[in-house]
């Protein structure tokens, strides 16, 4: 337990200090915006679809160590992934977070997401932990209604 606690704190704080795929994406042809008003994180999300892949996607925003390294992470594994492969994505990363994934369960391999499976246990940062992922699922539905985690 203590190594998966580790690895956590070891992953979390180098995506949060370094976010990948952060910044302004210029050519996006898909945005949206996202809000936690409850610790006032606030994420937007910018994605360049051709079709159903996602080319590139990028991030700006502001809020907790959680919440900066879910998008930072989020980012890096749904580049170059299809929207369908990307929403069995976001429903298998939401069944670990909310406690919810069985240990043999099916789907697509959650990498290093995996290290979010220890927020479970606090459910605000649940929701730290998946504003990124209900802001890309908006932008994949092309809402423009700004999302809250409330």
């Amino acid at each position: 337990m203590t190594d998966l606690r580790d690895l956590y704190q070891e992953v979390l704080l180098d995506h949060s200090k370094r976010p990948r795929n952060f910044g302004r994406l210029e050519h996006a042809n898909r945005q949206a915006v996202g809000h936690n008003p409850l610790c006032g994180d606030k994420i937007v999300v910018y994605l360049e679809i051709d079709g159903e892949m996602i080319h590139d996607i990028r991030f700006q925003g502001q809020g907790c160590a959680v919440s900066q390294a879910s998008a930072s992470l989020m980012t890096e594994s749904v580049k170059g992934k299809t929207r369908a492969e990307v929403e069995a994505l976001f429903e298998k990363f939401h069944r670990l977070v909310t406690g919810k994934l069985q240990p043999s369960e099916p789907g697509p391999p959650l990498g290093k997401l995996e290290i979010f499976a220890g927020v479970q246990k606090y459910p605000v940062r649940v929701k730290c932990a998946s504003l990124p992922w209900h802001t890309l699922k908006a932008a994949l539905e092309n809402k423009t209604e700004e999302i809250s985690t409330e």
